[in-house]
């Protein structure tokens, strides 16, 4: 799997470039704030169909532009793809695989498969658990169509559930609807269990051999948290939904206390534990980052398990926050599959083969 091309017009900084990778190591080079994280935000777009720095894709846009254009053609599972997002301020983005504009977004999601990893992420562990779903849940968007679906529904039930829950103090008659929302949600909610419990299984175990690897003295584990009266994460979808409805009427009245949804997979989150203990407590600021490299590595070891290739792997200035130890441990495990790594230092680059390097200046290639 690999980018051949990708174009970029009216996208952040850039007013039209156009961008030929290797296949293998590709080194994006340039002062900061000159463009070379929008390049890799431009290609994680075309795999999970969202910004990676921004909720709203309306600021992808270049300042003053109304309309923008992100072009990538890309090799996965032996065939050749065209994939066009356009982006604009006043309505979604638009999404055309091979000139075909697609109905959702999770049609065109996961053709295109990458692992993002910046400076950000290396205090995953010690984030909230809202940072640690979505890690989650952009590896699964690409892995499984379906849970796309799932997701985007859940999401929706779930906003207008609490907007019914927020505006019934001065509408009580808005409340006649919570039971319906509530039971749509705890049969989509149930999907979304499963599918994350599978995933956290499979990532955990990877991530510990990978976290042997780097250090064999400590032990790395977790678990996956969800809705307390969820007996089993990994039982049928009818036994899980029908512990998250028993849940959700007994807490009715305090919902409607709070004004907002109590329980539900918005709140899951994934425990990572060394040697028994909290990482996030007590694990020290180079073992929580060794936590998360094992994590982003297991990640892509799990894709290429999936598809048999592995994903474009995107490396955003992480280099330079990692000890000379660290960095060696990565650049020994990525030498399969292409890489895009952006770097400010000399140092970094001495390290790598690189088979294309491109040098950004404002947006340009100089």
């Amino acid at each position: 799997m690999n980018i051949r091309s990708l174009e970029l017009e009216q996208f952040r900084n850039y007013e039209q470039a156009r961008f030929v990778f290797d296949p293998a190591v590709n080194l994006i080079c340039g002062e900061n704030g000159q463009g070379k994280t929008n390049l890799l935000e431009a290609a994680a777009a075309c795999s999970t169909m969202r910004l990676f720095r921004t909720a709203q894709k309306k600021e992808g846009l270049r300042f003053g532009e109304n309309h923008a254009r992100i072009l990538a053609d890309f090799q996965a599972q032996g065939r050749d793809f065209a994939l066009e997002l356009r982006l604009s301020r006043t309505k979604s983005m638009e999404i055309y695989k091979n000139g075909v504009r697609q109905k959702r977004q999770a049609d065109a999601q996961g053709l295109l498969k990458t692992v993002l990893f910046c400076p950000e992420d290396l205090m995953l562990v010690r984030q909230g658990a809202g940072a640690r779903r979505r890690f989650l849940d952009t590896a699964l968007c690409q892995l499984r169509p379906y849970y796309a679906r799932y997701l985007e529904e859940y999401n929706r039930l779930h906003e207008h559930k609490t907007r019914i829950l927020r505006d019934s103090e001065e509408k009580p008659s808005l409340l006649s609807m919570w039971e319906d929302f509530s039971l749509r949600m705890a049969h989509i909610g149930a999907q979304i269990i499963r599918y994350r419990a599978y995933y956290c299984k499979k990532l955990l175990q990877a991530a510990a051999t990978v976290y042997a690897d780097i250090a064999p003295q400590e032990v790395l584990s977790g678990e996956y948290q969800t809705v307390s009266s969820v007996t089993d994460p990994f039982a049928s979808e009818k036994q899980i939904e029908q512990e998250l409805i028993d849940h959700v009427l007994s807490h009715k009245q305090a919902e409607i206390a709070a004004r907002s949804c109590l329980s539900g997979p918005h709140k899951d989150d994934l425990v990572l534990l060394l040697d028994g203990r909290s990482a996030a407590s007590y694990g020290s600021q180079g073992q929580v980052r060794t936590c998360t490299l094992s994590l982003k590595l297991a990640e892509r070891e799990l894709f290429f398990g999936e598809d048999g290739e592995y994903p474009v792997l995107l490396l955003d200035d992480v280099l330079s926050e990692l000890d000379r130890r660290r960095q060696d441990f990565v650049l020994n495990r990525i030498s399969a599959g292409q890489v895009m790594i952006t770097c400010c230092e000399d140092g970094i680059s001495d390290k790598l083969r690189a088979g294309a390097v491109f040098q950004i200046q404002n947006g340009k290639i100089i």
